[in-house]
């Protein structure tokens, strides 16, 4: 029996959702699986990726061939370098102690590749919302002082026409 570590697509239309899964090669693509390693949200930026690295490491070590999408997500996870280290402790040129230590500091500078990618992005989106507000209040000014200028020469012809009006009344007060 060949296994497969593959992508079941789940979720709706429009918005994909995966299982990562060890499957026997020749089942449905959303079929039957022999076991679910994890899972995978393309929708969120970064990518949400939750995966069982040991479970993992254990169906490579027993063969299974995992798809090219799900080589690039286990690599991503660090799977494909802990089953490359475990390959190593198995011939000796590697403690088990100093194969942890390899992989607990790749995750380390994974994790601040990561943090430094949400930053970013949170620091676009908050520089964009930012630009959104200069722009609203800049056009809300606009229209203010568009429709102010109007208000103001109604009330310039109004005190005209009263001081006119009131210059009658008074050359004519004055005449009598």
């Amino acid at each position: 029996m060949s296994v497969k570590i593959r992508l079941q697509r789940h979720g709706k239309k429009g918005k994909p959702y995966y299982w990562i899964v060890a499957a026997d090669a020749r089942s449905k693509r959303d079929g039957k699986y022999l076991e679910k390693l994890g899972a995978y949200n393309p929708n969120t930026n970064p990518a949400t990726i939750e995966l069982n690295v040991d479970g993992t490491v254990q169906w490579l070590q027993d063969g299974a061939q995992p798809t090219d999408t799900a080589r690039a997500i286990l690599s991503y996870k660090g799977a494909m370098l802990k089953n490359h280290l475990a390959g190593g402790v198995a011939k000796g040129a590697l403690t088990e102690e100093q194969a942890e230590a390899k992989f607990n500091a790749w995750l380390d500078e994974k994790a601040t590749k990561v943090m430094a990618k949400e930053a970013g992005l949170s620091e676009v989106e908050a520089k964009a919302k930012a630009d959104a507000l200069a722009a609203e209040k800049a056009v809300n000014e606009a229209r203010i002082a568009a429709a102010a200028p109007v208000v103001e020469e109604e009330e310039v012809e109004a005190t005209e026409e009263a001081q006119i009006e009131g210059e009658e009344v008074t050359a004519s007060n004055e005449e009598e």
